[in-house]
C-alpha cells in the first residue's frame, strides 16, 4: 500500500513514487487525484506530459473519466529537467513515452528535495516491459501498481491488448484501439490473433498461386494463338 511520507526538516531528500498499470486502470486520475491535493496544500506543484500525446488535450493530462489537470508537454525528459526548478512536487504523466534519461530526471529531482510522481503504462501491447517504466519502478521508493476489469471475464486486468492490426510499438488510442484483458483472456486472445494472421497468410498464398496460375495459362494460350497463326491454321 501506498503511504504518503512526512518531509524530512534534517536532509533535504525528496522520494520517486510511481503508478503503473494496464490502460483503463486509472494510472492518471490516481496522478491527478495526488497532484490535486498537493495543490490544495498550496505546495508547488509542475507537470509533465510527453508532446506527443495530444489524445484529450494538447496541454491537459486527462484521465479516461475527464477529470483533469493542467500540463506541461515536453519533447524529451531534457526539459523536465529545466522547467522543473524551485518547485516541491513534480508529476509525470504517460511516463513510457519518455526517453532512458527520464530515470536519472526523476532520481536528480528526488535528490533535490522534490516528491516525484510517476504514471504510465508498465508492460506494451505484447507484454514486454514498455520503455524506461522498469528502471522508474526499481529506483522509486513507492510503487502502487493499479488494475483495470477485464472486458471478457470480469476478473483484474493488468494487459493492454490492441485490438486494431498494427504492429508499431507506439499506437495512441482509446477503447476503440484497447481492451484490458486478464492473464488468461490476453492471451486466448493473442493465441486467436496469430492463428488468424496465419490463416489469413495462408489464404493470401493460395490466392497468388492461383494468380500465377492464370496467368501462366493466359501467357501459354497467347503462345499458342501466335503460334498457330505462323502455321496458317
Amino acid at each position: 500500500m501506498f503511504l504518503e511520507n512526512t518531509v524530512n526538516h534534517t536532509k533535504q531528500f525528496g522520494w520517486i513514487e510511481v503508478i503503473c498499470g494496464s490502460m483503463f486502470s486509472g494510472k492518471t486520475e490516481e496522478l491527478i487525484r495526488r497532484l490535486k491535493r498537493a495543490q490544495f496544500a498550496k505546495q508547488k506543484v509542475e507537470i509533465f506530459k510527453p508532446s506527443i500525446d495530444t489524445r484529450y488535450d494538447e496541454e491537459m493530462v486527462v484521465s479516461h473519466n475527464d477529470n483533469k489537470i493542467r500540463s506541461t508537454p515536453v519533447p524529451s525528459s531534457e526539459n523536465i529537467r529545466i522547467l522543473a526548478s524551485d518547485v516541491e512536487v513534480v508529476g509525470i504523466d504517460e511516463a513510457q513515452f519518455f526517453d532512458d534519461g527520464i530515470v536519472a530526471v526523476c532520481n536528480d529531482l528526488a535528490n533535490r528535495g522534490v516528491r516525484v510522481i510517476v504514471a504510465g503504462l508498465d508492460m506494451d501491447f505484447q507484454g514486454n516491459p514498455f520503455g524506461p517504466m522498469p528502471n522508474l519502478m526499481a529506483t522509486a521508493e513507492y510503487v502502487t501498481k493499479v488494475h483495470a476489469v477485464c472486458t471478457r471475464t470480469g476478473n483484474l486486468a493488468h494487459y493492454s491488448h490492441r485490438t486494431i492490426n498494427n504492429d508499431n510499438l507506439v499506437v495512441l488510442g482509446e477503447t476503440q484501439e484497447y481492451e484490458p484483458l486478464s492473464r488468461c483472456a490476453y492471451y486466448e486472445a493473442i493465441r486467436k490473433q496469430a492463428e488468424e494472421k496465419l490463416l489469413e497468410k495462408q489464404n493470401l498464398e493460395v490466392l497468388n498461386s492461383k494468380r500465377t496460375e492464370t496467368l501462366r495459362n493466359a501467357k501459354n494460350t497467347s503462345e499458342n494463338i501466335i503460334l498457330d497463326k505462323k502455321n496458317g491454321v
